[in-house]
């Protein structure tokens, strides 16, 4: 009788442990799988490769990036503040008089009567915007000896129709000073001036624009290159599906861009202002810019302010910018990151 009872209870034991390590194997699964759901929860498209579209309504509202701190100011134009706005011309270009018909009180008519005030008021607009086709006639004589001659065309009238360059200024100016597409900028000329365009008139027109550009573009490299201070930046940019680089050097008055496969020093000797640049180069303190040892060099201004902002805000020490006579000295006390000084 004891041996069965052993035996039995036995059995049971050995039940109850296979129900318990089927029961801890199920409940591992189910904590993974809990990780899982609860992983796919926290997925946005900032941390993992959903689109942006798929989070709807729920998005978040955007973090501030702005160093703008609140001044307490009411928004709007401040007290002392000297405004601007539409003013009359001393001399319109025309006047029209508006006299009143008849007396508004006892209706008699008031024609002849003196002139007691003039209230003026005016209205800016622009006049009718019509398309003027001028025809460049180039006339052949024949001389007395038989050899015939024709007048030369002016300059503006090579071929047999096209646009002049009032309406190619208008061009450019909308698809690369307003950045409007090439359609987008056709479709304006035609509402607005009646001038039927197509896509490739638009590229047309910029692209001889941009070959007579030669030589305010030396120009403008050899001002940017004698100036005191000047910028520089680089950002990545896709050229026919395929990642190129936007360089750019500017002041105050001139800004240079240029495209190139090449991030690093390359490009900036391609672009030809750094290699004989000798003044404040201003510029974010990545490394290549400190090959370039003739001129002096100045940390940006935003990313020594973004810089700051995070170190009050990790509480970690002062940012360490240099001293006049140490190259390269500019170093994130917190995280070592070395860069540039700036010029004294």
């Amino acid at each position: 009788m004891l041996a069965a009872l052993v035996t039995a209870l036995r059995g049971e034991l050995a039940d109850s442990q296979a129900a318990l390590a089927r029961a801890l194997e199920e409940l591992a699964q189910a904590r993974e799988r809990i990780a899982e759901l609860e992983a796919r929860l926290r997925q946005s498209p900032r941390n993992s490769s959903r689109p942006p579209s798929s989070e709807g309504l729920d998005k978040p509202p955007p973090r501030p990036r702005s160093l703008r701190k609140r001044s307490g100011r009411k928004p709007g134009g401040q007290d002392g503040h000297q405004g601007t706005t539409l003013a009359q011309a001393a001399r319109p270009d025309r006047e029209v008089r508006h006299d009143p018909g008849c007396c508004g009180r006892c209706g008699a008519g008031l024609g002849g009567r003196p002139v007691t005030g003039v209230e003026r008021r005016q209205v800016f607009d622009l006049p009718d915007v019509t398309i003027k086709v001028i025809e460049h006639q180039l006339i052949e004589r024949e001389c007395g000896c038989g050899h015939r001659t024709k007048g030369m065309a002016p300059q503006g009238a090579e071929a047999p129709a096209q646009y002049g360059p009032r309406i190619a200024a208008i061009i450019v100016y909308l698809y690369l000073g307003q950045f409007l597409s090439k359609q987008r900028t056709a479709q304006a000329l035609a509402e607005l001036f009646g001038i039927p365009l197509s896509s490739g008139t638009v590229a047309g027109i910029t692209a001889r624009a941009a070959g007579r550009l030669g030589g305010f573009l030396e120009h403008t490299r050899d001002q940017i290159a004698a100036s005191d201070v000047a910028g520089f930046d680089e950002t990545g940019f896709r050229v026919d599906g395929k990642l190129a680089w936007v360089h750019c050097a500017r002041t105050g008055t001139y800004t240079l861009l240029m495209v190139h496969p090449r991030r690093g020093t390359e490009a900036m000797d391609a672009m030809g202002v750094l290699p004989r640049f000798d003044g404040v180069a201003v510029h974010d303190a990545w490394a290549p810019y400190d090959t370039y040892t003739v001129p002096d060099h100045q940390l940006c201004c935003a990313h020594a302010l973004r810089a700051a902002g995070r170190h009050r805000c990790r509480g970690r020490g002062p940012v360490v910018l240099g001293h006049p006579g140490r190259r390269g000295a500019h170093r994130d006390a917190g995280t070592g990151r070395g860069g540039d000084q700036p010029r004294p």
